[in-house]
């Protein structure tokens, strides 16, 4: 075994330098590609899987550099201070146990407000490697490292017990959120009544997990107003509103709802999508007959993916390039990038698995 002074004065560890620098950079791209699909809609998990295992392929290189790494890893945050490289580097702090680093790059990513990043690098370890950062972050002064802990336990399933009663009443709206979502993960039902009285929050960010969360518990009637008005009112979070707003039922009440938002185009693609969520294979007739409407044509493929996920290898039943399926597609996203399916493929596809009555 080698000793400590032997290790105090032993050589720096040699590196190729030009293959650690592209562990770095490729680490950082893929886990935000990863991150980014997963936000997708419907996510794509075999692809997000295979991401992932290059990602480790990466870090595996990372971990042989040791801290020889560093320069490249800091030269690269410095050029680009994105997700994906406070992911590399804060996976490579704690890897390596450096508390000085791990509070840099907190700092660093607190002043720049970027959390996805630290959240999938706590989430990368196991829960003995960071338990003790946890711990001490869950009751700090600092609500952002408040939230990366919230984070932590959210991505491993861990229970911070007695403290999350506390946390579900955060002065810090996002650290709030977190912990309700949390709270509603885990099931607690100890705490439904701190999620109810969180429904009327002036954040509605606060309002929409604590009704998340009462729907996890099998009480989502109590949310069900806040949850239909925050889905209709878009942002990010929309469809995890409306899927939450589905979950909070009764059936026939929620189709009677969707009925009315089928009125308005405004609102007829958000329809589209949760009549998707309900798991009915049966609609694929009348889905198919909304990825002729340009309007609605992204969600009705977004809810086809989630009714038939074996549709995926079907590759050619999608196109990025609407004008494949006529010039009123063309025009009408000529602005954007999409992805929509090409309705007379679907039909023979349907056609093919006796889906659909020829």
């Amino acid at each position: 075994m080698t000793s400590a002074g032997e290790q105090l004065f032993a050589p720096p560890r040699r590196i190729a330098a030009e293959a650690v620098r592209q562990h770095v950079e490729q680490a950082a791209f893929l886990w935000a590609q990863g991150d980014t699909w997963g936000q997708e809609d419907p996510p794509d998990e075999t692809v997000i899987g295979e991401i992932g295992q290059r990602v480790e392929f990466n870090l595996d290189g990372l971990r042989i550099a040791g801290a020889a790494a560093w320069p490249a890893a800091e030269r690269q945050l410095d050029d680009f201070p994105d997700k994906g490289e406070f992911f590399v580097v804060g996976w490579m702090a704690i890897e390596q146990g450096d508390a000085t680093r791990i509070d840099q790059t907190v700092a660093a990513a607190k002043e720049l407000d970027e959390r996805r990043g630290l959240v999938g690098a706590l989430a990368w370890h196991q829960p003995p490697k960071i338990g003790h950062l946890v711990r001490d972050w869950l009751v700090a002064p600092d609500a952002f490292k408040r939230y990366l802990a919230v984070g932590a336990c959210l991505e491993h399933g861990v229970d911070p017990r007695q403290l999350l009663a506390r946390l579900v009443k955060d002065a810090d709206a996002p650290t709030r959120a977190f912990a309700l979502r949390l709270a509603g993960r885990l099931k607690r039902a100890d705490l439904a009544r701190e999620m109810a009285a969180a429904l009327e929050s002036e954040d509605q960010i606060v309002r929409l997990w604590a009704g998340w969360a009462l729907t996890q518990l099998g009480s989502g009637d109590l949310a069900r107003v806040q949850l239909r008005k925050a889905a209709v009112a878009g942002g990010p979070d929309a469809l995890i509103a409306l899927r939450a707003a589905i979950t909070a039922g009764p059936e026939k009440d929620v189709r009677a709802w969707m009925g009315g938002l089928m009125q308005s185009v405004a609102t007829a693609p958000l329809a589209v999508r949760g009549i998707g969520m309900l798991g009915d294979r049966s609609i694929l007739p009348w889905l198919i007959e909304r990825m002729e409407e340009p309007y609605v044509a992204v969600a009705a493929c977004a809810a086809f993916l989630e009714l038939f996920p074996e549709a995926r290898e079907e590759t050619r039943m999608f196109t990025i390039e609407p004008a494949e399926i006529g010039a009123v597609f063309a025009e009408h996203f000529v602005d954007g990038f999409v992805s929509v399916t090409v309705p007379e493929r679907a039909q023979a596809w349907g056609r093919e698995r006796g889906l659909i009555q020829a």
